[in-house]
């Protein structure tokens, strides 16, 4: 069996660029897989679409059954056949940013969504997750600086972006073996090194 790795944070906190670096990384020693979610596959991409649409208005309960269905399709489709290959899978989200953002920042509370995820994942849960923590005013800045994906959830006021990270930050808390939290207010450079660090150490403890 392989390893499930979830990286998470606030909107421009760097996952696309961290994942990036540390499957260069790992690729010297190891199989990898990268992915992401919303997406992965044409189904959950079809599923983005609707999701990140700037134009469509849904509330939160909408929001948190899409992620949901979207996450299902990709983990059979795609995580578990990898995972069985004895792969590494460096996943951009899973089910803390439900939990973040639609649990905690849209106020729907953790435990419902926990329960529409675990309907959706089974007992998959990541293995380790990295949790690239930023102010969301930086992470903001970050986004219209580099002209990345511009997304619906950007468009939000900044205090729901304020309530992804306290989500964040209370999961890390709740769950401190699995999630670890990494400072991405640090010069990209050292935010890689401790990302790569925190991972290597993960492994070595697995005994692979």
């Amino acid at each position: 069996m392989g390893i499930f790795i979830t990286f998470e944070g606030p909107e421009g906190s760097g996952k696309s660029t961290i994942i990036q670096g540390v499957n260069d990384y790992l690729l010297k020693h190891h199989e990898t897989l990268v992915t992401r979610e919303p997406g992965g596959i044409p189904l959950s991409e079809s599923i983005r679409d609707l999701l990140l649409e700037e134009t469509y208005h849904m509330d939160g309960h909408t929001e948190a059954l899409l992620f949901a269905a979207s996450r299902r399709v990709h983990l059979v489709e795609k995580i578990l056949p990898a995972l069985n290959h004895g792969k590494i899978v460096l996943c951009d989200r899973f089910i803390d940013s439900s939990l973040a953002y639609q649990g905690y920042a849209r106020g729907l509370g953790f435990d419902p969504i926990f329960q529409i995820n675990k309907f959706a994942i089974d007992t998959h849960m990541p293995d380790l997750t990295i949790y690239l923590k930023l102010d969301p005013k930086i992470g903001l800045l970050r986004k219209k600086d580099n002209d990345v994906e511009h997304n619906r959830l950007d468009n939000e006021e900044i205090d729901f972006h304020e309530r992804v990270v306290m989500g964040y930050n209370k999961l890390s808390e709740q769950y401190p073996e699995r999630i670890k939290t990494i400072d991405a207010n640090q010069d990209i450079d050292a935010v890689l090194h401790d990302t790569i660090d925190a991972i290597t150490q993960f492994i070595k403890s697995r005994g692979e």
